[in-house]
């Protein structure tokens, strides 16, 4: 039985860990935080992902605490709307899809579905070694051990990534912005509508329904260059954010409020990865890792989720032969990596203006693509772009002891 270390506990490790393990590997995966990470951001299963997610048996637990979210709304510094993109508006194609669940739910649903396999929380990858015939692995917390696979599922920052590809700057690209979420008390009903308000000065300020109505999702992005900063101080990054945000309208200076006892927030560039190969010898990356669009595409979700199932399947396919597995999940994957890294029209400019004036053109243009004269063409054109993979049905070898649950489960 192949051992396989994964590191990263997020949502593309545990569910590469499922899928290993239904296929007769033996998954251990590392993460750095001392436990399961609760609350985050709402995230959304579309398209193929949500096939991986049945393939699964987990959609049941998805629909049960999905949220329901009406759409994305646009408001002024005075709360007015000024524009809306109904979810119904591009049949779950637009910013908000129709299954939408907070990440914290997601990642409790994936480990509660990997509870046979090996998690190793509170500690970290510092050192990779590989051979002809296997990867030795030295933890932060002084152990070493050795595998036969090693994958980073570790996200933007991917360790795994740095370690056996390279320096980060190689294959993170900056888009010019930065974002901050973290949960506060509503500081109104959103009535299941995620609202955006846009201040000169490319700033956005938002809020997304959470599953208690008493409290909301908060968003602070903002347009910048590279900024240097301390990852690991909070303080400090708490009071970068303020900065930029003092004085603004709307709820802004109730979030800000809530930022400073927020006990979930999160903090970092807007980002994408590009990395040519996700594969050097016995070494690869998924999800994050390895292809990110950013926030700005989305799609982070279900290509963690596709790409889990895709990569698991092809070592099954290739009988733990790595690097025709490899070469098989790059192959199959690499278009629809392509497709959901692209990045909306005008990208981060004309989603978050600079000007008073930027913004009054963004929410017409808006108001117009979403009136019932173009709404129909809107939708017809999200209908057009299927998502670009067909999924195997893969199985494992006749014989496997594993075989029995795995056809069990389905």
């Amino acid at each position: 039985m192949k051992t396989v270390l994964i590191s990263g506990g997020g949502i593309a490790g545990p569910a590469l860990a499922f899928w290993l393990r239904r296929f007769g590997f033996a998954p251990t995966v590392v993460e750095i935080a001392p436990a399961p990470r609760p609350g985050g951001q709402t995230v959304d299963l579309r398209g193929v992902s949500r096939v991986v997610a049945d393939r699964m048996g987990l959609l049941p637990a998805v629909m049960e605490r999905r949220l329901h979210e009406r759409g994305l709304e646009y408001v002024r510094a005075d709360g007015r709307r000024s524009a809306a993109m109904p979810a119904e508006l591009l049949d779950g194609a637009g910013p908000v899809a129709e299954i939408e669940i907070l990440r914290g739910d997601l990642a409790a649903i994936l480990a509660g579905a990997t509870t046979e396999v090996e998690y190793l929380y509170g500690d970290s990858v510092t050192a990779l070694d590989q051979d002809a015939a296997g990867v030795d692995v030295t933890f932060a917390s002084g152990t070493r051990r050795r595998f036969d696979l090693v994958i980073g599922a570790d996200g933007v920052h991917s360790r795994i990534r740095r370690l056996a590809f390279g320096p980060e700057e190689e294959f993170v690209r900056h888009l010019g912005g930065y974002t901050s979420y973290f949960t506060i008390e509503a500081p109104e009903d959103l009535n299941h509508w995620m609202k955006l308000y846009t201040a000169p000065g490319g700033r956005w300020v938002g809020l997304r329904p959470d599953r208690d109505p008493r409290y909301v999702k908060a968003l602070l992005s903002f347009r910048s260059p590279l900024l240097s900063y301390d990852r690991r101080d909070v303080a400090a990054q708490k009071r970068l954010v303020r900065s930029r945000f003092e004085g603004l309208g709307w709820h802004t200076a109730h979030v800000l409020r809530g930022l400073d006892t927020a006990d979930d927030f999160y903090f970092d560039t807007t980002s994408q990865v590009v990395v040519p190969r996700w594969a050097r010898g016995r070494v690869a990356l998924v999800g994050d890792a390895g292809y990110c669009g950013s926030p700005m595409a989305g799609h982070g979700t279900a290509l963690s989720l596709v790409g889990a199932y895709v990569l698991a399947g092809e070592l099954a396919a290739a009988d733990g032969d790595h690097e025709r597995a490899f070469a098989a999940y790059q192959a199959r994957m690499q278009p629809y990596v392509e497709q959901r890294m692209e990045l909306p029209p005008g990208g981060i400019k004309l989603a978050m203006p600079m000007s008073a004036f930027g913004i009054a053109y963004r929410d017409l243009m808006l108001r117009v693509m979403t009136s019932r004269l173009l709404s129909g063409v809107l939708a017809k054109t999200a209908a057009a772009k299927p998502d670009a993979i067909e999924l195997p049905e893969y199985s494992v070898q006749r014989g496997d002891p594993f075989r029995v649950a795995a056809e069990e489960a389905e």
